[in-house]
Formats: structure tokens, C-alpha cells, sequence
């Protein structure tokens, strides 16, 4: 499978470059990245559009590609272009987004019989002040899905899938008794859904595994737990829609979470590729 650790470093490099941060008040830089994302979805052989909403009197926007558009049923895959203050965002989440380009990229390149409608949408306004609540670009997303009675096979969430570790004990729990249950090392990439949707993330997770060279961990949480939504795919679970989250465990794992030193040199880009190739089996395989 034709998936480019150039064309990620790059898709990268272009987000982590941009000047102010993409955070939410720097509507220049956003509209900047949107509009990139735009263009390298315009390049294939999809259609492509601008969501538009409003927060706080101000306009921001989703980018949407879709493939295969006479398909009723849809899987979306999403990640988020914005990011937290003023950093640059390698992981969180420049990589996530790298990744739904490439996706993207795979589907024009390989030309897959699809058995659903894919659409990939990269969301403005995750972070905070935003993230849970209805100005959340993921949250205008799936609202107007439920609107226009769109069926939803299953949303998955890139949501940062860029560092990794070798060294032992490089992997931190938010309880004791998950140690006995993962690496204590931090080079897996993780399937996170929520309980009840366990079908799901089994077959993400076992498409994931077979059609990639890394480690595909899963867990499924109580939605009432903080850890279980700390993404787009939260907004998904409101109206039924399954939804799970790729993710290499963020502040759990990674000490450059939402700060500075979140630069793209940090980042593990052969195996960012890997999760890439896992997700693209995934969402042709589901």
C-alpha cells in the first residue's frame, strides 16, 4: 500500500509552520490550514466542500472530502486542524491530520470498490474553550448528519498518532490496574471506544492489526469517563452513531502534550505510517 512518510512529513511540517498558532483566535492561520486542506483534497478524485458555522460571532469551518458519493450508508473519518494555545502541534494534532490526507491520497490512488460512502473531515474548534461543547466543529458535523438522517456505519477518529517510545516504562496509566493489561512501553498505537460499541472496535482493531507493522492495542471505557471521549468521535455517540478513537494515548505517553516543545522532530513517522495503513484497511474492510 502506496502510503508516503514524505507526504506526511510534509502535510506536517506545512501545519506546524504556520504563524500564530491555529488556535481559535487566530482565524487567519485557521482559514490558512483549512484552505490547505482543501486544496490537497481537491487534488483527487472526490468532492469537496467547506462546512461553515459560527462561534461567538465568529466563522470557522470544517473541510469535507467525499468518496463515493452515491453510496447511501457513510463512514466518516475525522481529525482535528486546530490546536491548544500557542504551539506548534506536531502530535496534537498535525499528525492525525497528515494522516487524513494520506487517507484520502489512498483512496484516489488505489481506486477501492467501496462498499459505503467515506467521508473524511478535518474539524476546526476541538480544543478549548471549545472541546465539549456544540461549537465544536465534529459537533456541528454530527448534528447535521442526524438532521438530514444520514446512516452512519461507524466514525473513527485520528486523534494524535505521531510519537512513540521504546524505552521501557515510557508508558504511563491512568490506573494501576491497566499495567497488567499493556505494554508498559510506549510503541502501540491504541483503538479507544466505549462499552456497548465493543463490535466495533474489535473490527477496527483486527483489520487494523492484519493490514499493518504495529502494535493495535483497544480498550473500551463507560462513556461517563473522561478518558473515553477526549476527541471529535464524543459528538458522534450523542446520536447513536458508532465511534471510536485512533490514538497513541497523548499525555499519557507523550510529555510534549500541549506544550512547545510539541515540534515535529519529535515525531515517529514510519510508524505513524503503519496506523495509517491500519485505518485505511480498516475503513474499507468494515
Amino acid at each position: 500500500m502506496p502510503v508516503s512518510i514524505d507526504r506526511l512529513y510534509a502535510d506536517v511540517n506545512k501545519l506546524t509552520s504556520v504563524s500564530p498558532a491555529r488556535n481559535h483566535a487566530n482565524l487567519g492561520s485557521l482559514n490558512q490550514i483549512a484552505g490547505y486542506i482543501f486544496d490537497q483534497f481537491n487534488m483527487l478524485r472526490c468532492q469537496v466542500a467547506y462546512q461553515p458555522f459560527q462561534a461567538d460571532g465568529k466563522e470557522y469551518k470544517n473541510v469535507i472530502a467525499s468518496f463515493g458519493e452515491a453510496l447511501p450508508e457513510r463512514i466518516i473519518v475525522g481529525a482535528h486542524y486546530d490546536v491548544a494555545g500557542d504551539q506548534p502541534g506536531a502530535d496534537d494534532n498535525a499528525s492525525a491530520v497528515a494522516g487524513l490526507l494520506e487517507t484520502a491520497r489512498l483512496l484516489h490512488e488505489t481506486q477501492p470498490k467501496l462498499r459505503h460512502r467515506i467521508d473524511l473531515v478535518a474539524y476546526c474548534l476541538e480544543e478549548p474553550p471549545y472541546f465539549a461543547t456544540d461549537y465544536m466543529g465534529s459537533a456541528v458535523h454530527a448534528k447535521s448528519l442526524y438532521e438530514q438522517k444520514v446512516p452512519v456505519k461507524a466514525m473513527i477518529c485520528y486523534e494524535m498518532i505521531g510519537y512513540f517510545s521504546e524505552m521501557p516504562n515510557s508508558q504511563s496509566f491512568p490506573d494501576p490496574a491497566l499495567r497488567n493489561l499493556y505494554p508498559d512501553t510506549g510503541n502501540f498505537i491504541i483503538v479507544v471506544g466505549k462499552q456497548g460499541q465493543e463490535e466495533l472496535i474489535q473490527n477496527v482493531k483486527k483489520l487494523m492489526a492484519a493490514n499493518s507493522d504495529i502494535d493495535v492495542q483497544s480498550i473500551n471505557l463507560p462513556a461517563s469517563l473522561p478518558l473515553a471521549g477526549l476527541s471529535d468521535h464524543r459528538n458522534y455517540w450523542k446520536y447513536g452513531y458508532p465511534a471510536v478513537m485512533i490514538n497513541d494515548t497523548s499525555f499519557l505517553r507523550n510529555p510534549n502534550y500541549h506544550l512547545p516543545s510539541d515540534t515535529i522532530d519529535t515525531l515517529n513517522f514510519k510508524k505513524m505510517a503503519e496506523v495509517v495503513k491500519g485505518v485505511y484497511a480498516a475503513i474499507i474492510g468494515l
